[in-house]
């Protein structure tokens, strides 16, 4: 195949965009592995003074994580979660369909989780102004990987962009906290927290290609379970053209690199994906996400009897709404939001 090179005048916003896709995205592929490099290079070549600090360091990660999981409280540093030409690079949009109170908390099933969930990490962490306004006093926040917020320098990261551990405690931590106004968490004025959950996870990652929405859902009830237990709403959520940004090389169910691929993530939670995308300077070759439109558009919020153990035919029961809600959503947005609307289809497995 041709290389399709780059024009050479192209305007210097677009390049700017590019630029800041380009550090966002190989900084989210090799992150969790560079942050480990670090930590040994500076053990290794590091004189004692280095070597405290990073003792220092490594205690005040652990007594931060058995605090409150390694969360960073409120909003964070917004300074961080404003990067508006991440956002126009796609460019990426929001859509509320209905009001979210802020005297609740909510879990966000977002779907779905593509090779990065670009959509709802831009949304709901890396430029949240959107989000603030349609949303207002809702603290938006992801839930990723736990190891992350015992990693060296990765944990600092992804908490300045407002992302709390996925683990069971991390979460329950977050959605129990009070609405009231007037108590010492809230009182930079907001009173809700919406914790965006992409429940398909890694295997859904696996089944992302172009046009085709693949979700894994079926046997995903922990969140349903932990929105009861905390008496949180569920916010379905779906992002259209997620899929579209990126391709990547081709993983059947029965290919030796997705047998590669599971056993990987069964061992470390993550897939090695094998994404196809562009370049810096040509538009096939390349890992950077395609200029695509993602929106996400925000559903009703689905409200639970809270109950400290949950009843498994009550949990099947609000994990059969939303699968309905997510379904209609699909129906009704669509012919809006995707091209070839009348062969694209929603597969949830």
């Amino acid at each position: 195949m041709t290389i399709e090179w780059a024009p050479l005048w192209v305007p210097l916003e677009r390049r700017l965009q590019t630029l800041v896709t380009s550090f966002f995205t190989y900084t989210f592929f090799t992150l969790p592995f560079s942050s480990c490099l670090a930590v040994a290079i500076l053990l290794y070549y590091g004189e004692m003074f280095v070597r405290s600090l990073l003792l220092i360091y490594f205690v005040k990660i652990y007594l931060d994580y058995k605090r409150n999981y390694g969360i960073m409280e409120g909003n964070g540093w917004l300074f961080y979660r404003s990067n508006q030409r991440y956002r126009n690079y796609f460019p990426i949009e929001l859509v509320k369909t209905a009001e979210l109170p802020p005297n609740r908390n909510y879990i966000v099933a977002s779907f779905p989780h593509g090779i990065l969930g670009t959509g709802t990490c831009i949304n709901m962490s890396l430029d949240i102004g959107n989000w603030l306004s349609l949303f207002p006093q809702v603290r938006p926040k992801i839930a990723t990987l736990d190891h992350h917020f015992k990693t060296p320098f990765l944990r600092d990261i992804v908490r300045w962009w407002g992302m709390v551990s996925v683990s069971k405690e991390s979460l329950a931590y977050l959605l129990s906290k009070s609405n009231d106004p007037k108590h010492k968490d809230n009182l930079d004025g907001f009173t809700s927290n919406a914790v965006a959950v992409l429940v398909g996870g890694a295997k859904e990652a696996m089944d992302s290609h172009p046009g085709q929405y693949i979700l894994t859902l079926k046997n995903r009830k922990g969140f349903v379970k932990m929105a009861v237990r905390t008496g949180s709403s569920i916010v379905p959520s779906l992002s259209f053209g997620e899929v579209d940004i990126f391709d990547q090389v081709a993983n059947p169910p029965d290919s030796s690199l997705r047998r590669f691929q599971n056993v990987v993530k069964k061992f470390t939670g993550i897939s090695p994906l094998l994404p196809k995308g562009r370049g810096i300077f040509n538009y096939n070759y390349g890992i950077l996400p395609l200029r695509r439109r993602i929106v996400q558009v925000v559903g009703s919020p689905i409200d639970v009897e809270k109950c400290e153990t949950p009843d498994p035919e009550y949990v099947d029961k609000i994990h059969g709404q939303v699968i309905d809600a997510l379904e209609r959503m699909f129906d009704e947005y669509k012919e809006k939001y995707t091209p070839n609307s009348k062969q694209t289809k929603l597969i949830i497995q």
